[in-house]
């Protein structure tokens, strides 16, 4: 037992890190069952599909679950920046034969709103996470209204203290090594990131709430430091990739299973860092580009350009999430995976 487990009500310190895209609710309802807290991505569902989702984890499971949002200001569109990214992508579009002019422009994401505390207070689930801050204070009240844990990302010590100010229960210690969007919300700078195992032990000692360790976790090994360090769980995503619950992409499960393992932090898939295996795009465009609209305003034009490889096979225009260590990442099922990490606890 830790103080995570105690607040959580779960068995094992374990959090199924929320990976948009790449799982629903089945992934979430197995690690919640086997013991951990399984987490529901919401970021690029609508009500109808976040109030679907949400019953069927009502109906499948009795214990503690996790739903998390963005919480991102949305950018001002730049019709100038727009352009240039459309032009870099030029080449591209010819060579897949994909007119520009038919590629909608669009905001890609949502943050937390009114409309998903609306749904959220029909099931009141006890547990909400957000990535990049937290929401407005009216907001997080609703959410607190039913007693849900608030939860949130820290890639720094500022990061951590901010969140703790504002109302965070529990604060992921995200590192450097973690895969997909980095949660980094008091600056751009990504000279101030860091890794897992020289942020967590700082980030114990700057705050009073639980602190997860997330990035670079992999087996029980890990887990076992990350809690010698002072954390009281952790939360890992890429482990859980391979695992027939998750929705993991033909293309995405092919390069995780041939033991890809260059990964680099991208903003060419939506316009924020977020790390995943080196492709096509990223080698040809450069990784980070500036030519990438904010947050999350890159992601339209580039996406029929993954469609259409992906209909070919490839995901040299995919966004391959994946942390910097994917060695525990097995096609098994993902109770056997929380265990496993969980082993010898």
């Amino acid at each position: 037992m830790t103080s995570l487990t105690t607040r959580l009500g779960i068995e094992l310190p374990i959090i199924q890190a929320p990976m948009a895209g790449s799982q629903g609710s089945a992934l979430a309802i197995a690690v919640s069952n086997a013991g951990g807290l399984g987490s529901l991505p919401a970021a690029t569902l609508d009500a109808n599909a976040l109030r679907k989702e949400l019953a069927a984890i009502a109906a499948q499971t009795t214990r503690p679950y996790n739903v998390n949002f963005f919480c991102h200001t949305p950018p001002v569109p730049d019709p100038a920046r727009e352009a240039r990214w459309r032009e870099a992508l030029a080449p591209f579009y010819a060579e897949f034969g994909i007119d520009p002019a038919s590629v909608p422009a669009g905001p890609g994401r949502r943050p937390f709103d009114a409309e998903a505390a609306d749904v959220l207070a029909e099931f009141r689930p006890p547990v909400v996470s957000f990535h990049f801050g937290l929401p407005s204070a009216e907001l997080l009240a609703r959410v607190r209204g039913w007693g849900a844990i608030v939860v949130s990302s820290a890639t720094t010590l500022d990061e951590a203290r901010w969140l703790e100010q504002h109302g965070a229960d529990v604060i992921v210690a995200q590192g450097l090594e973690a895969g997909g969007h980095r949660g980094m919300f008091l600056t751009r700078d990504l000279s101030t990131q860091v890794g897992t195992f020289a942020l967590l032990p700082q980030m114990v000692r700057a705050v009073r709430v639980p602190v997860v360790a997330a990035g670079g976790i992999s087996d029980a090994a890990g887990v076992a430091a990350a809690l010698a360090l002072g954390a009281s769980g952790v939360q890992a995503g890429t482990a859980y990739l391979l695992t027939p619950e998750a929705t993991t992409s033909a293309v995405h499960r092919s390069a995780l299973q041939a033991g890809a393992t260059h990964t680099a932090l991208t903003n060419l898939f939506s316009g924020g860092p977020a790390r995943g295996m080196v492709n096509r795009v990223m080698r040809e465009l450069g990784a980070l580009s500036d030519a990438a609209p904010d947050f999350p305003l890159a992601t339209p034009a580039i996406a029929p350009l993954r469609a259409a490889a992906e209909r070919q096979g490839s995901g040299d225009f995919s966004p391959l999430w994946s942390g910097q260590n994917a060695s525990g990442c097995r096609a098994v099922p993902a109770a056997e995976i929380t265990r496993g990490l969980a082993a010898g606890l």
